[in-house]
């Protein structure tokens, strides 16, 4: 299992991910010049912020059950093209939060250097996935020659 190249990206999504957790991915400024840092247990006051927590913690704990689906390869590269949406759709989320946030109180907004970790678990899980369906290939061919 952890011999395999796409196990390696999987365990690096779930090392990113739980990385995410705690990191801010955007800095909100106040009109009184309070700065407020958006991660996903953030003390931000929005409304409803759990729907970037509750991402944030799905990316890596995907990923972390990706890799044990290792003997169901389809089932684990849909689950991957499942995780990539999820990665990008982690971007849709916060950047509904930022213009909620500049709606109601934020004066200016500026994204952290943290807030390429899900495009960087997007570049992974792209990765999986190929190599995931590559020894599906693999597989099928030794199949076919027996």
């Amino acid at each position: 299992m952890i011999q395999r190249i796409q196990t390696l990206y999987l365990l690096g999504i779930v090392a990113l991910g739980i990385a995410l957790i705690w990191l801010p991915v955007a800095e909100l400024v106040t009109n009184e010049f309070h700065v407020y840092e958006l991660s996903a247990f953030s003390h931000v006051p929005l409304e409803g912020i759990w729907g970037l927590a509750l991402t944030t913690i799905l990316i890596p704990a995907l990923a972390f059950v990706d890799i044990f689906l290792f003997k169901k390869r389809i089932l684990q590269a849909r689950l991957n093209i499942f995780l990539a949406i999820l990665c990008l759709g982690y971007y849709g989320i916060l950047f509904m939060y930022i213009w909620f946030a500049k709606m109601n109180f934020a004066e200016e907004w500026h994204i952290t250097f943290w807030a390429c970790i899900p495009l960087i678990c997007f570049v992974l899980t792209l990765g999986a996935t190929r190599r995931i369906l590559k020894d599906e290939a693999l597989v099928r061919a030794a199949d076919r020659i027996r």
